[in-house]
């Protein structure tokens, strides 16, 4: 006797939501079957768990499995499990809960189930997922400690059959009526073999049960040498092949994985040649339970500091891959951080490719930070070596936290290392700066710019030298950003070298004063570049230099926001002058002499000139700076040179 079929009909707005499922809501096709995947181990576990209490289930762990199989001539993907099944019931309310529902209570229902998790196990869209592939899908279902088994049979176009059906052990079989083949986009053929190995590999390797294909292949027997026998008859070889490791490392104790498995994994995940700085492993047990396996690489990406570069952890769910690059995760001065963390629980969204913003995202955030940088700490305090190259490929990364993460500012400092004055060969801390201060000094001297070997020989440097302060080297152009936002570090205030008024000397009134009416008319020379001349106390040996006023934006910040497109005012900056250099004596007697002498005026832009290619910056006018340059050189060359007795006699007439 034939079997009863129930027809039912979705309500009217289910075929425009269907439809919005298929082609909005997911934007990869392939995450149909990660979806049914998914269902199938959610099966599984509920038969394990439901077996602990119910002592009618016998559940054998090693024989629960994911099945898959295809049809090629009849194009069939057929996806089955020997989970807990589900009874007529079930399969209305699970399956069929679009239709119960109706949109507008779906929708509804949606915009306030925001801290959800469960949304696609509610609602069923993982399974109609399968209609962006198929023309029809049909459902057999047996509930675990039940007879009878359900039928459930629709096209996705608005109607759906039940009906009573055979099946001869628990479980759920679901099989895709394929859409035709795109003969033009193999991408997408879901009967392929190589493309269901591409698909399980990518999204649900992890997955802690057995999924495996059943393949067929001709095989012809062949002689010694390898050779196809002469007349033989090709067999038909079928395999059950499994396509997923189950090697999920994160979730195994850190004692019995191997440094080689790691290192395996790391590769793999990476794309890298050589082995990890470090492997770091997170466990979080409690209300929220997570998994994290990170990894330190031992070289910085070509794209590090790219806008464009992708970053982030893969992301997993119950071992299901989620997302490659889950930016949440880890700040962004952490982007060279790899590796992978699995949730049990986690807000996602009705597709499960987007995060939803939670508590639980930033709490597993906060945690993987300090996991991060308590690694560093270790690796800085037992391994020095190998912490020197991390700094040396990532430094300038971690720099931006400083700024950025003020929660982790004085950690970060305390990581952060620095060329300085005191060994030109060897990094310092800021602690240990601090600890080789002079007594007198109250003050973290530094100095930024461009490039190290113009800053070792920056005339900036020559008073704090002389004195014995130490002065920090820096050449990140992170630097001028995090260091204009530290007050403080150990009580001590930073200063620049190269901008205020230091007072390295006791003040020499007669000095400002006898060069005072010089460096006015300088000044005003000068006005179209400069905002002031005056004396400087940090020259020892350099004739000029430039600083900048405390006020005003740094010049190597200032090169940066320009490099940015970044629209900033012309900024003028003070020329300090060494009162006892040979060419300031001598211009202030011929000042002194011969205030309206024209040359005067052409020293005081060599002078300028001189101050700006002193610490790497660009001339206003490179070309008239060369001729002043070449005039003077000229000059020198046709005066003769004074001889000894004509010198002597000068001097005497002095």
């Amino acid at each position: 006797m034939a079997a009863t079929i129930e027809r039912h009909e979705f309500q009217a707005e289910v075929r425009q939501l269907l439809e919005l499922m298929v082609h909005s809501i997911y934007s990869n096709k392939d995450i149909f079957l990660r979806e049914l995947i998914s269902n199938a181990s959610d099966a599984l576990d509920k038969l394990r768990l439901e077996s602990l209490t119910n002592s009618e289930l016998e559940v054998q762990q090693d024989q629960l499995v994911i099945q898959l199989e295809t049809d090629q001539a009849e194009r069939t993907l057929t996806i089955s499990d020997n989970g807990i099944g589900m009874s007529r019931e079930e399969v209305v309310a699970h399956i069929g809960t679009i239709a119960k529902s109706g949109t507008a209570e779906f929708l509804k229902k949606l915009k306030e189930s925001q801290s959800s998790a469960d949304l696609i196990g509610q609602f069923g869209v993982g399974f109609y997922s399968s209609f962006m592939v198929a023309d029809r899908v049909e459902l057999i279902t047996r509930r675990a400690s039940e007879d009878g088994a359900t039928r459930w049979n629709s096209t996705g176009d608005g109607t759906y059959a039940l009906e009573e059906a055979e099946r001869s052990e628990h479980g759920t079989t679901i099989i895709l009526h394929l859409k035709p083949e795109d003969r033009e986009n193999s991408l997408f053929d879901y009967t392929s073999e190589w493309k269901l190995r591409e698909i399980v590999k990518r999204y649900s390797d992890f997955i802690n049960y057995p999924i495996k294909l059943r393949t067929e292949r001709k095989e012809v027997d062949k002689d010694e040498h390898g050779k196809p026998v002469e007349g033989a008859i090709p067999r038909t070889i079928v395999e059950n092949e499994q396509l997923n490791s189950q090697k999920a490392l994160w979730a195994r104790p850190k004692e019995v994985v191997s440094a080689d498995e790691y290192n395996q994994f790391y590769r793999h995940l990476s794309h890298d040649w050589e082995e990890p700085l470090r492997t770091m492993t997170l466990k979080a047990e409690g209300t929220f339970e997570y998994q994290a396996l990170l990894f330190l690489p031992r070289h910085a990406p070509p794209d590090l500091y790219m806008r464009e570069a992708k970053r982030g952890l893969q992301l997993y769910v119950k071992r299901v891959f989620i997302m490659d690059d889950c930016e949440e995760l880890l700040p962004e001065y952490l982007r060279f951080v790899k590796g992978v963390v699995d949730a049990q629980d986690l807000s996602l969204n009705i597709s499960r490719e987007i995060l939803q913003k939670d508590r639980h995202i930033q709490f597993m955030r906060k945690r993987l930070v300090k996991k991060v940088l308590e690694t560093l700490e270790e690796m800085k305090s037992d391994a020095d070596e190998d912490y020197q190259v991390f700094w040396r490929e990532f430094g300038r990364a971690l720099k931006e936290g400083i700024y950025s993460d003020h929660e982790s500012r004085e950690k970060l400092l305390d990581l952060a290392l620095f060329r300085s004055t005191h060994d030109p060969e060897k990094l310092t801390t800021l602690a240990d700066y601090v600890a080789r201060m002079p007594e007198g000094q109250d003050k973290i001297y530094f100095l930024t710019g461009e490039n190290l070997a113009a800053l070792e020989r920056s005339p900036h440097l020559e008073g704090f030298k002389a004195k014995g302060y130490e002065v920090l080297l820096m050449t990140d152009a992170v630097d001028e950003i995090w260091i204009g936002t530290m007050p403080t570090f150990q009580e001590k205030t930073f200063q620049s070298v190269a901008a205020g008024d230091v007072e390295l000397a006791e003040e020499n009134k007669e000095k400002r004063e006898e060069f005072a009416t010089l460096l006015a008319w300088m000044g005003g020379k000068l006005e179209a570049h400069i905002k002031e001349v005056r004396v400087s106390s940090r020259l020892t040996s350099s004739p000029a230099c430039l600083v900048s006023d405390p006020n005003e934006i740094p010049p190597n910040l200032e090169r940066l926001m320009r490099a940015m497109g970044q629209e900033v005012p012309a900024i003028k900056r003070i020329l300090e002058v060494n009162p006892d250099h040979p060419l300031l004596v001598r211009m202030k007697a011929v000042y002194q002499a011969k205030p309206d002498d024209p040359a005067l005026a052409e020293q005081s832009e060599l002078l300028y000139g001189l101050a700006v290619l002193a610490e790497g910056g660009d001339l206003p006018d490179a070309s008239r700076f060369t001729r002043l340059l070449g005039e003077l050189m000229v000059k020198a060359l046709e005066e003769p040179a004074p001889t000894k007795a004509a010198s002597k006699k000068k001097k005497s007439a002095e």
